[in-house]
């Protein structure tokens, strides 16, 4: 496919330099009345190339040739933005909106508000929408904000207007198709088109793992765990064992958990079956609590995409652990399917905040790296989670299951360098990291467990400290338990025949600095070239441990994620057998386990559904108030009385997790300490030993401020006063 004889076509029907002017399109019905800032004439000799919007898979050893000119791509967005000021106007009413005392306090605002007080104007819209239809597009709707505009057409409709080939991929041995080159629109529409999604068909994917226990591994570390497991004598977590080590249960006496909230999970399916969901909580006592709802819902009236085998699997996880946290609220699966360029999570999202009677709070557990999701897509997430934060929702998202790394999807090493999660980086959303026990290492078990089981299948006996979930040769405890000293070099357990066995595994909660939000990578999907990342948001700049180092960083809150290395992992009723589920049937301990932040995103949507019962059904961005809540218990020199190793202190809102580490094993170049043998370690310098990252006192990488005491969390007026 040429894209200079679509370009000669469109010429010869037009003239040499096409003119469309401001005037000659009707207005739009979304978007603000301010004066137009589209004031040239179109001239589609002068393009301006959209930058940084080519995947990284759109390689000439990829390439398997252009699509025919006919195939259709449904429900493509072409991403407008804000004239700067009102950006800027923006930000700083959504910091009002979070300022207790302001007049504009929670004062939320609807789809429609957006758009009027801050979205292009109507006259822009409308010549952005007459370009479309000029070159043969049908433009299914402009969003109530006035940021989006849903158009369909052809890969030649594309290639003509757009100036990007469409081409087959052949990626790993899965077939795929993308752009071949970066995107254009003409210079007179580049004040007001900031980009197009998406291009392509790759999408983001569900962030959980199976159970890879030490004891499975060959190398037993614990003796005594109350539920034996076919995987070995296991730890499984249940709802019970959440609410007693993370103090849910003085909540829930007093009529405390989530009663007239609503949990809505974002998917791209639907559960294999509903009753896995009644099983769950019928199993664990959930049905205690009478007045709680499950629904399915399809918003907008979105395709329903029936069950697609495997994501069904994260979707039990995120009802079933989402009920687990707030067992009295109402759990909503909202899902959509994916089309061949869209994403099913964001159709659904974007449908639930055009809605009047839109959700207060949301929970995704998908991922996909900053350096990946190209300018474009990456806008597209930050643009949605602001709309969803101004209109009062609090936004979840998982941080990501490899570590600093999160291009790894492999599990064996990563290759890339640091990285972090594209939907989980922007300021609007609280981005989850994992922990683990750290009774295990510290040979504590005993103290924390008791031996037998309760009717609802707890035995944790208080809360437990806590390390990073990390089940990496790189990781200095395990390196310690398999008896080296170092994980890197040929004397290093990642380097160790053990090590390589058992242990090369990328498997760890995520978190690192933004890093490729913005601009372009020279060598994607790598952070170098012209990337960048959000700027700090205010809420975060000066908390003790977060670097000054001018950028969102993740995680925020973690809470446990691990799936079994050290002996601990969640359990949940997964019946499907084409996916790796089996029957929920007698004891639990013959369920499904498994662990990811995908279970943490989920878990603190239902705190927040408890949150919202308590002080007010919207919140907006809770980082807010827990980054409030840290600068209190932290202050400027740390607060050692509430170090997760040592136990945990009736005052402490945080447990502060300063033992061990998310370092993972990698090769290569590229952030990766490998100073001999075949497998490094992921490092900040590639030249000396910088691990990415430990903890440590106050925030961090490996687990962002540290996990909860959720009864103090809930309890505190910061939510109101702060």
């Amino acid at each position: 496919m040429n894209v200079l004889y679509y370009l000669g076509k469109r010429r010869a029907a037009l003239g040499c330099a096409l003119a469309l002017t401001v005037t000659l399109v009707a207005g739009a019905e979304q978007g603000s009345s301010r004066r137009a800032a589209i004031t040239k004439k179109i001239d589609e000799t002068r393009m301006a190339r959209l930058a940084g919007n080519v995947r990284p898979e759109a390689t000439r050893q990829n390439d398997r040739g252009a699509v025919g000119d006919s195939m259709q791509l449904q429900h493509l967005q072409l991403l407008l933005q804000r004239p700067a000021e009102s950006e800027a106007a923006l930000d700083a009413f959504m910091d009002r909106q979070q300022t207790p005392g302001n007049p504009d306090y929670h004062r939320y605002l609807t789809a429609e508000q957006l758009g009027a007080k801050y979205g292009p104007s109507n006259a822009d819209i409308a010549t952005v929408r007459g370009w479309l239809e000029m070159h043969g597009f049908q433009v299914n709707a402009v969003s109530a904000s006035g940021m989006r505009i849903n158009f369909s057409g052809t890969a030649g409709q594309v290639t003509e207007a757009f100036r990007t080939e469409i081409h087959h991929l052949d990626v790993n041995g899965k077939k795929h198709f993308a752009n071949m080159q970066d995107p254009a629109v003409p210079e007179a529409l580049s004040s007001v088109v900031a980009g197009v999604v998406h291009l392509n068909d790759f999408k983001p994917h569900p962030l959980r793992t199976p159970i890879v226990p030490m004891t499975a591994k060959g190398v037993r570390v614990s003796p005594n765990f109350t539920i034996p497991t076919s995987s070995g004598d296991l730890q499984a977590l249940v709802p019970a064992d959440l609410a007693t080590i993370y103090d849910y249960n003085p909540l829930y006496r007093s009529g405390n958990a989530g009663q007239g909230q609503t949990v809505v999970l974002l998917e791209r399916t639907n559960l294999f079956s509903n009753a896995d969901y009644t099983t769950f909580r019928k199993t664990f006592g959930l049905n205690a609590y009478k007045n709680s709802k499950f629904s399915v819902v399809h918003p907008g009236g979105c395709q329903d995409p029936g069950v697609l085998v495997g994501d069904d699997g994260e979707a039990a996880v995120d009802v079933e652990w989402a009920a687990a946290s707030a067992p009295a609220a109402n759990i909503e699966l909202a899902s959509c399917a994916d089309t061949a360029t869209d994403f099913g999570p964001f159709i659904a999202l974007e449908a639930l905040l055009e809605q009047r009677n839109r959700p207060a709070i949301v929970s995704l557990s998908y991922g996909g790296p900053e350096s990946e999701q190209g300018a474009s897509g990456n806008l597209f997430v930050y643009q949605l989670y602001q709309q969803a934060a101004a209109e009062g929702i609090s936004v979840f998202v998982s941080s990501g299951d490899s570590g600093a790394a999160t291009d790894s999807q492999n599990h064996a090493f990563s290759h890339n360098g640091i990285n972090v999660s594209g939907l989980a980086s922007t300021p609007f959303n609280l981005a989850a990291g994992g922990t683990d026990y750290a009774d295990t290492f510290l040979g504590t078990t005993s103290n924390f467990w008791n031996s037998t089981n309760s009717p609802r299948f707890g035995s944790a006996k208080s809360y437990i400290p806590e390390i990073p979930w990390n089940d990496s040769c790189a990781s200095q405890l395990i390196t310690l338990a398999l008896g080296f000293t170092v994980p890197y070099g040929t004397s290093g357990s990642c380097n160790s025949a053990v090590g390589e066995q058992f242990f090369l595994d990328t498997g760890a909660g995520s978190g690192g600095p933004s890093g490729c939000a913005l601009g372009t990578s020279a060598t994607p999907p790598q952070t170098n070239g012209s990337c960048r990342g959000y700027r700090k948001p205010i809420w975060q700049r000066g908390v003790y441990g977060n670097p000054n180092d001018g950028v969102r960083d993740l995680p925020d809150v973690s809470m446990f994620a691990a799936n079994g290395v050290w002996n601990h992992f969640f359990i949940f009723c997964y019946s499907n057998p084409a996916g790796g589920g089996v029957p929920c049937t007698a004891d639990p301990s013959n369920w499904v386990g498994a662990g990811g932040t995908s279970f943490v995103a989920p878990i603190l949507a239902g705190v927040q559904a408890l949150v919202n019962q308590r002080w007010g059904h919207f919140q907006g961005n809770p980082n807010y108030a827990y980054y409030a809540l840290a600068n209190i218990e932290y202050g400027r020199r740390g607060n050692a009385s509430c170090n997760s190793t040592n136990g945990t202190k009736k005052f402490c809102i945080f447990h502060d997790v300063t033992l061990g580490d998310m370092d993972i094993n990698c090769r290569g170049n590229v952030n990766c300490f490998l100073p001999s043998g075949t497998n490094g370690v992921l490092s900040v310098s590639s030249k000396k030993y910088q691990p990415a990252y430990a903890a440590a006192p106050g925030w961090d990488f490996a687990t962002g401020i540290g996990t909860l005491d959720v009864n103090l969390v809930v309890r505190s007026p910061i939510w109101l006063f702060r």
